[in-house]
């Protein structure tokens, strides 16, 4: 008996020995592929850091984040935490119905105050006087339906809804929540699924009174698609299929992404509403639109009304604006994460604006988290 415990503590020695070698020899890694994150380096030696208590609290976050085989034992850990000890979650995301989301239950007023605030701003400086065709419309995230579905806790919706609308007087509030269920998401991202959101798209065009069309074209791509949640979970789920419409108008339109340019519209190359390449990224979503873009103008030359639509918008846009091109002459798409509210006026003019139609469209998780507006 005496050596069967030699022997197991011999060996958990050996896996902790093998481990911490494997741990130094290894080289850092920059980012989590699977949670799309950086990964914590070797911090700072100093008398400064390890006094203060700095060091040795960044070397453990460091230690956690390259330690070897660390999506393996990820993975282990979810498994064991799912399957064995029946627990509901694991990072705070659950399963249910075969569909990944992220448990979402507090409001921070904070944050919803800074979105108010922020949008008041862009009226106030850009649309005020200018037109009265403004519009806000709320993304409802796939909790809306999930976490009732399966007992889960959830947002306020009505609460998050009724102060926001509340403090944009200014817009004509295009309600989709009645529109949207969870099963119109991808299963392991929290983006919706754009062949499901063509009554959405219709619904907003029927607000603004611009034209709309159901004259699309289906088609999925082969490429495998393992969304955000995917890699947060820890979990072998199995991967979504990416599906776009496509029609002659989207097909024909040109897109001037400002991303990396030098400001000046006539120097950008003008390019495709689904860009093809970003299948290969790391987040094959983006190729709706190219993904996160600071500023991007989608002219329509199928279009001589000259109608003009400005959105204000977050990652769900990119899907839902090419379902949106057929009533515009020319769609600008403004993402305020990636650029200051103060330099909008220096690549769209005072005179776009005027008698322009204006959306403010944000799904309620940004919302949440507005602190990222600029």
């Amino acid at each position: 008996m005496k050596i069967k415990y030699i022997l197991s503590s011999l060996l958990i020695i050996a896996v902790m020995l093998t481990l911490s070698v494997l741990a130094w020899m290894k080289a850092p890694g920059a980012t989590s592929e699977s949670e799309r994150r950086p990964l914590a380096q070797f911090p700072e030696i100093s008398v400064d850091t390890v006094l203060s208590g700095k060091f040795t609290k960044e070397f453990e976050s460091y230690a956690t984040d390259q330690f070897p085989f660390r999506d393996s034992f990820r993975t282990l850990k979810a498994i064991s935490k799912f399957y064995i000890f029946r627990q509901n979650d694991n990072n705070d995301i659950y399963i249910h119905d075969g569909y990944a989301a992220k448990l979402e239950s507090t409001i921070s007023d904070a944050s919803i105050t800074n979105a108010v605030n922020k949008l008041n701003y862009l009226y106030k400086t850009y649309i005020e006087g200018k037109t009265s065709n403004v519009y806000l419309s709320i993304i409802p995230d796939k909790n809306t339906t999930l976490a009732g579905a399966g007992n889960y806790p959830s947002l306020d919706y009505n609460k998050l809804t009724e102060s926001v609308v509340s403090g944009v007087p200014f817009a004509k509030y295009i309600d989709v929540f009645p529109l949207l269920h969870y099963t119109d998401y991808y299963k392991t991202d929290t983006h919706w699924s754009q062949e499901k959101i063509v009554d959405v798209a219709h619904a907003i065009l029927d607000a603004m009174g611009a034209e709309k069309t159901s004259d699309y074209k289906e088609v999925t791509l082969d490429t495998d698609f393992y969304g955000v949640y995917y890699g947060q979970s820890s979990l072998p789920l199995p991967p979504d299929k990416i599906t776009y419409l496509t029609n002659e108008t989207i097909e024909n339109c040109k897109v001037y992404n400002y991303e990396g340019t030098d400001g000046v519209l006539e120097n950008i190359k003008p390019s495709k509403v689904y860009n093809m390449d970003k299948l290969n990224s790391k987040d094959p979503y983006e190729m709706f639109l190219s993904g996160a873009v600071n500023l991007m103008r989608i002219v329509n030359e199928k279009n001589t009304s000259g109608k003009k639509l400005i959105i204000f918008r977050d990652s769900y846009t990119s899907s839902l604006a090419p379902l949106m091109t057929e009533g515009y002459s020319e769609i600008i798409l403004i993402d305020i994460r990636y650029l200051a509210s103060h330099f909008i006026g220096a690549f769209v003019s005072p005179e776009e604006f005027e008698n322009a139609d204006v959306l403010f469209l944000y799904s309620a998780l940004i919302l949440n988290q507005s602190m990222s507006f600029k």
